[in-house]
């Protein structure tokens, strides 16, 4: 175990707001061990930047990590040739070149159809019934997986998320985890033969034209599909309420003086939806006077890194004109989100645009609780417009 110091937190508190613990941290104790979570956090944005990339170290190879146990061995818990050879497969289908050729149009169409079928309405919840669905509808073509509706997307995203962060081993996560991998591998099962047959751009068509394992073709399926649906999910409905409480935001972009992309770009470093990834120390190790020993758990806090004050001024404050390339939302060096791309396409320019466009005078209809810290987005969020007279 490493000799950082101990950092004690509430697991409950943390869990709803980590950010008063984790500002805490970067002043008093940027390395510390959490006793709680059984793992030493770096907290500060360059340290994050900086080792990241350092991966003889900091090995995302992780045999006994919850991920790997309970999802199988995707690229991101391999490292070097591995990790490079299984992404450079998954490329073709999250590309830029395909994102804007192939995807854009079934994310414009299944957006549209959402909303138009929820106009008529006038209320509904922006998590449940909206953000969820077009996190869900995407995925389902990215992935291949098209014959799963996206309430099960949804469902089966949610519950590898809780299985990968069962610190705690609670058995009933496990299982429901356990369930959730088996639906995937059922609907992966009933793909298969069809994109043999008909190849597509999907992740599931190219890893199977690339040749890959077919362990690893399902362990990345499920990879996309953890990370896929919620963070696209969160943000979705995390920055409609993030404008609809600061107007002043809004005007910004209505009145042409930022954009949707930035929104999103400042979203994602004030509210990380993915506020940690973990590695394993793979060598004896010291930084800045902590010494780590091998297979010690180390958690990088991309969501404390992006508050950090030494690199964003004022970091605790959303504000869409502030200079945003120091983020490190999608992480740093080789394991940098490959479906960034994706979730730009996705929330910036067709999600977030035809939310505000196609339910006119948006607003809150209750409280918007947050909560998580390995991923952080808003529970519900009741919201209400203006529906068509009739």
């Amino acid at each position: 175990m490493s000799n950082a110091p101990a950092y004690e937190i509430d697991p409950n508190a943390f869990w709803k707001d980590p950010y008063p613990d984790l500002k805490r941290m970067r002043a008093e104790a940027p390395i510390a061990y959490v006793p709680q979570l059984g793992a030493t956090l770096l907290t500060r944005r360059d340290d994050i930047f900086e080792n990241e990339k350092k991966i003889e170290i900091f090995s995302s190879d992780q045999p006994q990590g919850l991920m790997t146990l309970l999802m199988g061995q995707n690229l991101m818990r391999k490292d070097g040739a591995a990790h490079m050879a299984e992404r450079k497969a998954i490329f073709p289908s999250v590309s830029p070149k395909t994102v804007k050729a192939v995807w854009k149009a079934a994310f414009e169409k299944q957006t549209a159809k959402a909303l138009e079928e929820l106009h008529p309405l006038g209320a509904a919840d922006m998590v449940k019934d909206i953000a969820k669905r077009i996190s869900g509808e995407a995925l389902k073509a990215i992935t291949g997986l098209t014959s799963m509706s996206w309430q099960e997307m949804d469902r089966v995203s949610q519950g590898m998320i809780d299985g990968c962060a069962n610190y705690a081993g609670d058995r009933d996560v496990e299982a429901r985890c356990h369930d959730c991998t088996a639906s995937i591998d059922r609907h992966i099962d009933e793909m298969i033969p069809l994109l043999r047959e008909r190849p597509d751009s999907s992740m599931l068509s190219v890893q199977i034209q690339a040749g890959l394992p077919e362990e690893s073709v399902r362990a990345n399926i499920k990879l996309a599909i953890s990370g896929g649906q919620n963070e696209p999910r969160d943000v979705i409905a995390g920055l409609v309420w993030t404008l609809l409480t600061h107007p002043e935001q809004l005007t910004l972009i209505r009145t042409g003086g930022a954009t949707w992309l930035q929104a999103f770009e400042e979203y994602t470093r004030w509210i990380s939806p993915i506020g940690m990834s973990p590695r394993r120390i793979a060598q004896r190790y010291t930084l800045k006077g902590v010494t780590f020993e091998p297979e010690d758990r180390v958690f990088l806090m991309f969501g404390s890194g992006n508050r950090d004050g030494s690199v964003f001024d004022e970091p605790d404050t959303f504000d869409m004109t502030r200079n945003t390339s120091a983020s490190i939302a999608f992480g740093a060096g080789p394991h940098f989100c490959a479906g960034a791309w994706a979730s730009r396409c996705l929330i910036a320019e067709v999600a977030l645009p035809m939310i505000f466009e196609r339910l006119p005078d948006l607003s809150l209809a209750g409280d918007v609780p947050f909560g998580g810290w390995a991923f952080r987005g808003p529970l519900e969020m009741p919201v209400k417009w203006s529906a068509p007279a009739g």
